[in-house]
């Protein structure tokens, strides 16, 4: 099985180039290539088709919600993972809203990077701890979401907590004995009756309303 490819979109060389060979120590992935700017990043992406992007937030001329946006418009189908310092809870709500897999800041572990980066493949929502409660007092702090865990059914109960553990499909669907595209009906009835966009933003949903809902 070929390793799987990432793009990095990174404006700091050193930075960038630290984490290519971070990535490349690992026999599981390989770097497709590595941009310099926004506008390079997308342009990279549309040719390599990599399987994971990662993108630095704060760039000159393009931001990184600007990529991320313009590579969504032109069709890359890829994992896109936020690299960035800030931990400022109105752009880790722009990058969620923007349709972001993941938001990780530039100061985790090194050896968690691949294994993150392996849950993001699977399909799992990655966020750094330090910025979930950025998250829960953004989206509970500006708007409080009417839906409540009650309208969920209780199977759809049981995938939404699989959900907030990380697992992806299949891995559910090993462990609820139904099939991976049961499971995807599931999550698509979740984020419907929960009125979220992402996997990501039903994780931190749970992390607002549901200890207080069970």
């Amino acid at each position: 099985m070929p390793p799987h490819t990432v793009l990095l979109i990174d404006d700091h060389a050193l930075f960038r180039k630290g984490v290519a060979q971070l990535i490349q120590m690992n026999p599981l992935f390989s770097i497709a290539g590595e941009a310099a700017s926004g506008r390079e990043g997308v342009e990279m992406a549309t040719r390599l088709k990599p399987e994971i992007v990662l993108i630095d937030l704060n760039m000159p001329e393009v931001s990184g919600i600007e990529t991320l946006q313009l590579m969504r418009d032109a069709d890359v189908n890829a994992r896109f993972i936020m690299l960035t310092v800030s931990d400022h809870e109105r752009d880790v709500v722009a990058a969620l809203r923007a349709g972001a897999h993941g938001y990780l800041l530039k100061d985790m572990d090194p050896e968690d990077l691949c294994v993150t980066l392996q849950k993001a493949l699977a399909g799992a929502a990655v966020l750094s701890d330090a910025v979930t409660g950025s998250l829960v007092h953004a989206l509970s702090g500006g708007q409080r979401m009417p839906a409540a865990q009650s309208d969920l059914t209780a199977r759809e109960v049981e995938v939404l907590d699989y959900l907030v553990e990380g697992m992806c499909n299949k891995v559910i669907a090993r462990k609820l004995g139904i099939s991976v595209g049961t499971v995807k009906v599931h999550v698509k009835h979740v984020l419907r009756k929960l009125d979220l966009h992402s996997r990501l933003e039903a994780v931190v949903w749970r992390h607002e309303h549901g200890s207080r809902e069970r």
